[in-house]
């Protein structure tokens, strides 16, 4: 089949930027809908046979996420009064390929529950944050809720604490793992429940893909298979075939360029060569993710837009979030095999809103997973936990033994939107292409950092429940310094002086731009936000659709 192809000089309905999460879906909604579409990524297109279980070349030569090595050093500082550092890896992590991140995530996926839309007004203000409630509401989301869920295939079972949902899983939940086992029953001796994880992982044939391998190579890997559901599998094939979307990939965005109207008129950008290209559009879709969407509106500067592009506001790039985390390890004196198939099976969410009496805002989740995301060498590197050996016999009979007889229950929790945790242009590091480097500042709120703490102590009485024989944990409990969950630099709301774009992910000041990535989310979820990124960005090509049929972008 030909694929469609556009001159840059002439004008396309739609330029996406970015092929993620939610420039996938952007991609395939907007062409299939009959737009001419154009769709920029960074990255190669990887197709299921290209990704390998090489731990070295992903976990340290940067394959799918670039960082220092690939010419895309990032820096970092607690504070906005110190000079920020480059730091080994990516504070902000994120793949470079089609499909984005989704190409390589877990696949945990957990809908946002009706409470996460409105918790400002049932909770109160925050001290020091900016917490306010969503512009829109569960119930407006959840029909994008069920098109994720059959569209780009998820596999599950309605559980307990499920909020309200039209239609049932497409796919049966992934068979549960010894570990998942160990923790449904901790939970049920300590009074909790634990439910099958719901999974962007097909557990059986679905929409042309097969079912997982479970061949353990998953969190941080491609799926050799196609049983992972990335926008890589699920969309663009679609918006390809549809004969009105060209996929260019190996191209790096410099700027949205706008007219005299201020207007977004072309997308400027480094071909695969290294030639500077511009391709004029109607309208473009910056969907980029939530660190490089806000970068990019930073780099555009111009007269009629000083600050960046739609930041009139000046809330590009702030309120950055990423979910808090905790681990507790345990040592099981039976085999557990927990690096085997997806990284989870089992979930708690007895504590998705944790209550207010504990004297701070927070919630979230507990699964089980393996100590070393169940690879082989990354266990070998970072083994020695329970024994305390770091060399010899001892040392090579550890790695053995913990490999195959731990694992950990994670909290997975809230982080809370504050304008000092942000994203800005470092005004001296650049990258490979002379842009600067994107600039974190971050220091969790003190709440998070008591969230997490709550969820560590639950899981250590988890573990012990489990009857581990030895117990070994963490949290950040001095702050987090990097994720993988980019939110909230671009948030939607009603007001344009306290948001970036509108309930439809429009931008407040330039009405052919929309930004369709995690930057819009308002509040962080309890840390899987994927499958709402996704609902949004369905939810935004639906606005898209209607509005321009009538002409009024």
């Amino acid at each position: 089949m030909a694929w469609a192809t556009y001159p840059t000089r002439e004008e396309v309905d739609f330029v996406v930027i970015g092929s993620g999460s939610a420039g996938g879906i952007m991609a395939k909604e907007l062409s299939s809908a009959g737009f001419s579409v154009v769709v920029l990524e960074q990255g190669p297109h990887l197709q299921p046979g290209d990704f390998k279980h090489d731990e070295w070349d992903y976990t340290q030569n940067e394959g799918l996420v670039w960082g220092s090595r690939k010419g895309h050093p990032q820096t970092f500082r607690r504070y906005e009064h110190e000079k920020a550092q480059i730091v080994d890896g990516a504070p902000l992590g994120y793949a470079h390929n089609v499909g984005g991140s989704s190409a390589h995530f877990s696949g945990n996926f957990w809908r946002l529950r009706p409470i996460d839309f409105m918790e400002a007004s049932v909770l109160g203000p925050i001290t020091g944050t900016n917490f306010v409630d969503w512009p829109i509401s569960y119930e407006e989301l959840e029909p994008y809720y069920t098109k994720v869920d059959w569209e780009i295939g998820l596999s599950g079972v309605e559980g307990p604490w499920d909020p309200p949902r039209s239609r049932g899983y497409p796919c049966p939940p992934i068979p549960v793992k010894s570990s998942g086992v160990l923790l449904e029953r901790a939970a049920k001796k300590l009074g909790l429940t634990a439910y099958p994880e719901p999974h962007a992982i097909l557990s059986q044939p679905h929409n042309g893909r097969p079912g997982c391998i479970h061949c353990g190579f998953c969190n941080g890997f491609g799926c050799e298979v196609g049983a992972k559901s990335s926008t890589a599998v699920t969309m663009i094939p679609l918006a390809q075939a549809s004969g009105n979307c060209e996929l260019r990939t190996g191209c790096t965005v410099s700027k949205i360029s706008t007219d005299e109207r201020g207007r977004a008129s072309e997308v400027v950008y480094w071909d695969e060569n290294g030639t500077e290209q511009a391709q004029r559009a109607k309208s473009v879709v910056l969907s980029a993710n939530g660190a490089e969407s806000a970068r990019l509106l930073l780099l555009s500067e111009s007269a009629s837009h000083p600050d960046g592009l739609s930041n009139g506001s000046g809330m590009v790039g702030k309120n950055l979030m990423f979910n808090g985390s905790s681990r507790v390890a345990g040592l099981f004196a039976e085999p557990v095999n927990a690096f085997k198939s997806v990284a989870t099976t089992r979930v708690i969410h007895d504590f998705y809103s944790i209550d207010p009496k504990h004297g701070f805002y927070g919630g979230g989740g507990i699964d089980e997973r393996s100590l070393s995301r169940g690879l082989p060498m990354a266990a070998a590197m970072g083994s020695g936990l329970f024994s305390g050996k770091s060399w010899g016999k001892e040392y090579k009979d550890a790695i053995a033994t913990e490999f195959s007889h731990a694992c950990s229950f994670n909290g997975h929790t809230t982080s809370l939107p504050l304008s000092t945790n942000n994203v800005t242009l470092d005004p001296d590091v650049k990258d490979k292409w002379g842009r600067p480097a994107l600039r974190t500042t971050f220091m969790n709120h003190k709440d998070d950092i008591a969230t997490m703490k709550f969820f560590y102590d639950r899981s250590m009485e988890l573990m012990e429940a489990a009857g581990a024989i030895q117990i070994e944990g963490r949290f950040s409990g001095e702050g987090q310094r990097g994720g993988v969950h980019l939110l909230g630099t671009c948030r939607m709301g009603n007001d344009p002086s306290t948001s970036v774009v509108d309930r439809f992910n429009r931008s407040h000041e330039v009405p052919n731009l929309y930004m369709v990535d995690g930057g819009s989310m308002v509040t962080s979820g309890r840390g899987q936000p994927t499958m709402t990124i996704m609902a949004l960005a369905f939810r935004a090509a639906d606005h898209i659709i209607q509005s321009a049929r009538r002409g009024e972008l």
